[in-house]
This record gives structure tokens, C-alpha cells and sequence, in this order.
């Protein structure tokens, strides 16, 4: 087998499985700088062995095993050291004491990604390398696939992600779930990256494939875990309801040649019926525990929505206006204004929405972000504007690195080059 595709094996598992990977050599060595360490040398291990013996027949878990394996023998080694200080230490009088590397291995643990998870989202670091850090370690996600979900340049987060490693190495954080007291303290940051996790899966970065559900599932297995473990904390069922229901697209957000189908061009009898009833359950338990809803709340109620319109024609859309109203007001994000635009196009027209996006056209943390001029040209392009929306269509294009996406978008802008164009909102 070819170097090349080694390469790309391990990369697909490395994606999928890096979570549970990095997670396990925690628990083993209770380092977390350790156990990426170990983590990295076992792929280096595969890409020799794949590129010559081939790929094994569970790759995920001969990762695993090469990476335990490694880990065993830093502990072992570990062991000799203390075994050597603790006879030191006999010697001037003091007391031996010696981890039992066999406890650290059969301990129970639960469930180690979130473990993780908590560590990383720990008061000690600030919310942004927090949810850098999170990414990071248990999305998959490459320092690229962060910068562009966080809108800032990819060194800052290169920045953030040391900083947080090294912040926490110094701290010595304890490998556990912490205290109930303290759970409030990180739960905010915790949902946000199990979202943008969600996120990443849900819409690509880049690409050729639109959506990655198995990044959205790891995000969904987290939130149920999270809910099992928090179940009188209304934003964690409000942050799952939400997840559940966008999930419930996915049957019909791609059509069969993998290109993406917008939400109001949707065959909503191809939605996932039971995620779509799990979501409302959810939604309707944290509407239960806490008024007035918080922001994972207020977004999953615009979500169900569109669950509830049985065609598009029958989306609430002035429901979802007052929704974005208070998401707005409690988030101050222009990318929440950004989608109100388009609710308020759908009662008002595209020229009141139009209004909307030209005030949000120098916002410093829209400048890379593409859906502002996707937006700004599906407006122009309903208004018969086709000369100016072609080149936001352009504009967008250049701007995301997804396949699929892009070549949606240099469709429309195709449309508009033409005069013919559907104007379907996006």
C-alpha cells in the first residue's frame, strides 16, 4: 500500500475516533500534553505499518491498542522512577509511596470524552481557549476548522489552544466530572463547544461532503450523556432538543448526488420522525424547568418551528421573528441578526431584510463569515437585483472552503448572470 493512502486511512480514523483515543491516555497517564503525545506517536506507528502491511481490519482499534501499548510502558516507566525515589526516600527515613499502575488501568471511569470534556472547559482557562481547547481535543476539528467557526484568524488559535494546555498542565487538573458546586461554573462553555462540535458536523467546513452526521452524532452522544448527568439544568435538554431537531433534516437536507438541499426545498416526510419527537420532548422538559429561556432554549424553540409545518408554507414565521427578537437581545450576535434578516424577508420581503444585513456589512466578525454575502445576494436576487447579487454569490463562493457549498453558491451566482433565477431563500 501506498504511503498516500496510509495517510488518508489514518486520517479518517484519526477524525473519527481521536475523541475516545485521547481521552483513554488521559485516564491512563493523567497528562494531558502525555497523552496527545502518545496519541500522535501511535499514528506515526500506523503510517509505517499501513503504508507496508496494509490497513488492518479495525483500524480504530489497532490505534488503540498501538496507543495503550505506549502508554503501558510510560507508566511502567514511571513506576521504576518512583520506585527508585521511594527507595531514596526509605534511606533518609521517609515513607514509600507507590502508585499501583493496575488500579490506574481497571479504575472506573464513566465516561471518559466527557471527562475530558469538563477538563477542558475548566474555570482556570478563559472561555475562548476553553471551547478552543474542547474542539481541539474531542471534535476532531484541525486548528483551520476553529478559526473559521470562531471567525478569528487561524494563529489565534493556534495561540489559544498552547495557552490552555499549558494553563491546565500547570494547574494540575484532576482527570474527573467535577463537584455539583462547581458544574455551573464550566456548563456554559461546555454547551457551547458540544454545539460547535454539532455545528461542524452539521455544515462542513470544508471538504466535498456538506455534512460529517458522524461528528453530529458524537455531539448528540455527548449531550444525551450530559442530560443523564444534569437532568434539572433546562439549557442542557434545550441544547439537546436542539441538536435532535436539526439532526431529524438529515435524511432530507442532501439529495442523491450529495448536493445540498436547503431547508425550505426539504421533503419534510423524509424528516427523522422519532428525533424530531425526541427534540420536541426535550424542548418542552427545559421550557418546563426555566422561564425565561436561555439562548439554547430560544434557538431550539425556532427550530420546532420548522418541525411543526408540515410544508414550508406553514413555517410560524412571526413566531420566529419574536424568538430571534429575545436571542438577539440576550446574545448580542450579529450572526443571530444575521438569520433574523432572513425571518423577518419571509413577513416583511427581502427588502426589509435587505435593511437588516447592509447594517450588519462592517462588522469586523462577519468579514470572513460567507452566509452574509449569500444572504445579501439571495435578497438581491428576489428583488430582481441580479447584477449586484452575482458577485456576493461570487464573494460567498470564495469564502467557504466546502465543496458542495461552494458550487451551490456559484450556481446562484450563474442564475443571476443569466437573469433566470428561482430565488429560493437560503
Amino acid at each position: 500500500m501506498s504511503t498516500g493512502a496510509a495517510r488518508e486511512a489514518i486520517e479518517a480514523v484519526w477524525r473519527i475516533e481521536s475523541p475516545q483515543l485521547v481521552s483513554r491516555l488521559m485516564r491512563m497517564v493523567h497528562d494531558l500534553g502525555a497523552a496527545e503525545d502518545l496519541a500522535h506517536e501511535a499514528v506515526i506507528t500506523a503510517l509505517e505499518r499501513w503504508s507496508s502491511a496494509g490497513i488492518p481490519e479495525n483500524p480504530a482499534a489497532w490505534l488503540m491498542t498501538c496507543a495503550k501499548n505506549r502508554a503501558l510502558d510510560l507508566l511502567r516507566q514511571r513506576n521504576m522512577q518512583w520506585r527508585k525515589h521511594g527507595e531514596i526516600e526509605a534511606d533518609l527515613g521517609g515513607e514509600t509511596l507507590e502508585p499501583c499502575l493496575e488500579e490506574r488501568l481497571d479504575e472506573d471511569v464513566g465516561d471518559d470524552v466527557l471527562r475530558l470534556i469538563f477538563i477542558a472547559c475548566h474555570p482556570v482557562l478563559s472561555r475562548e481557549n476553553r471551547a478552543a481547547l474542547t474542539l481541539r481535543l474531542l471534535g476532531g476539528l484541525t486548528t483551520e476548522e476553529i478559526a473559521r467557526a470562531f471567525l478569528v484568524p487561524e494563529p489565534t488559535i493556534a495561540q489559544r489552544i498552547v495557552r490552555a494546555k499549558r494553563t491546565l498542565a500547570e494547574a494540575h487538573v484532576p482527570f474527573e466530572i467535577p463537584p455539583r458546586k462547581e458544574l455551573a461554573s464550566r456548563l456554559a462553555s461546555v454547551l457551547e463547544v458540544i454545539y460547535l462540535i454539532f455545528n461542524e458536523g452539521y455544515t462542513s467546513t470544508h471538504g466535498d461532503n456538506w455534512t460529517r452526521p458522524d461528528v453530529c452524532h458524537e455531539a448528540l452522544r455527548l449531550g444525551r450523556v450530559l442530560a443523564g448527568l444534569l437532568a434539572e439544568e433546562a439549557e442542557v435538554h434545550a441544547l439537546l432538543a436542539l441538536m435532535e431537531l436539526h439532526a431529524s433534516r438529515f435524511p432530507a437536507r442532501i439529495d442523491s448526488y450529495g448536493a445540498p438541499v436547503l431547508l425550505l426545498d426539504q421533503d419534510r416526510s423524509h424528516w427523522d420522525q422519532l428525533l424530531l419527537h425526541r427534540g420536541l420532548a426535550n424542548l418542552a422538559r427545559a421550557e418546563f424547568l426555566a422561564r425565561p429561556l436561555g439562548p439554547f432554549a430560544l434557538q431550539a424553540a425556532i427550530a420546532a418551528c420548522h418541525a411543526r409545518a408540515c410544508v414550508a408554507a406553514e413555517t410560524d414565521w412571526s413566531r420566529i421573528i419574536a424568538l430571534y427578537d429575545a436571542l438577539v437581545e440576550t446574545t448580542q450576535s450579529p450572526i443571530v441578526e444575521l438569520n433574523r434578516a432572513v425571518a423577518v424577508s419571509m413577513v416583511f420581503g427581502p427588502a426589509a431584510g435587505l435593511e437588516i444585513v447592509d447594517a450588519l456589512r462592517n462588522d469586523p466578525a462577519l468579514k470572513s463569515y460567507h452566509l452574509l454575502p449569500s444572504v445579501r445576494g439571495d435578497f438581491l436576487m428576489k428583488l430582481g437585483r441580479y447584477a449586484e447579487a452575482g458577485p456576493e454569490f461570487q464573494q460567498a463562493a470564495a469564502l467557504t472552503q466546502n465543496a458542495r457549498e461552494r458550487s451551490l453558491l456559484l450556481a446562484r451566482a450563474n442564475e443571476c448572470c443569466t437573469g433566470h433565477a428561482n430565488g429560493l431563500p437560503v
